[in-house]
């Protein structure tokens, strides 16, 4: 059976080419972007963005150098969901603030992934958290990342 350009109507075809355009434009951003490195657990992607070279500079001259990755730190460790989530929500923050090059310099983490990060350490260094919690941070008032704000990197 054939449809006719009349049939579909000037709408529906305005439609389809918008929508060609949006996927064709996402594909060819995520191509560009390099989309599929940040998929992978090598730290080196995050020097994409220029403003993070200091930060992977330090880390790779740090103690967490040998046992840690930039996800380890800054992405959950709770589950896959989570783990994709946060991936999602910092790729279309850190795009839409490359692209519109609105961004703090140096750059400033966010209070979501400032808790992931302390979520981090704490899974990490369990033995050593739980120490000083038990008799001294009972209202988990401490914070690793306050104290060591400049360990990782």
């Amino acid at each position: 059976m054939k449809i006719g350009w009349r049939k579909l109507g000037i709408a529906n075809i305005v439609l389809s080419i918008l929508g060609g355009g949006v996927v064709g434009l996402g594909v060819y951003t995520f191509n560009y972007a390099d989309g599929a490195s940040y998929l992978t657990n090598d730290s080196r992607v995050c020097t994409n963005c220029h403003v993070m070279q200091d930060n992977y500079n330090a880390w790779s001259k740090s103690s967490h150098h040998s046992v840690a990755t930039c996800n380890d730190c800054h992405i959950p460790h709770d589950s896959l969901f989570e783990k994709l989530l946060t991936k999602s929500i910092n790729g279309f923050n850190h795009s839409l603030a490359f692209t519109t090059q609105h961004f703090p310099e140096p750059i400033q983490i966010t209070q979501r992934n400032r808790t992931i990060a302390e979520k981090s350490c704490r899974y990490c260094h369990s033995d050593i958290t739980k120490a000083i919690d038990n008799p001294h941070n009972k209202d988990n008032s401490l914070s690793c990342i306050y104290c060591h704000s400049e360990v990782g990197h």
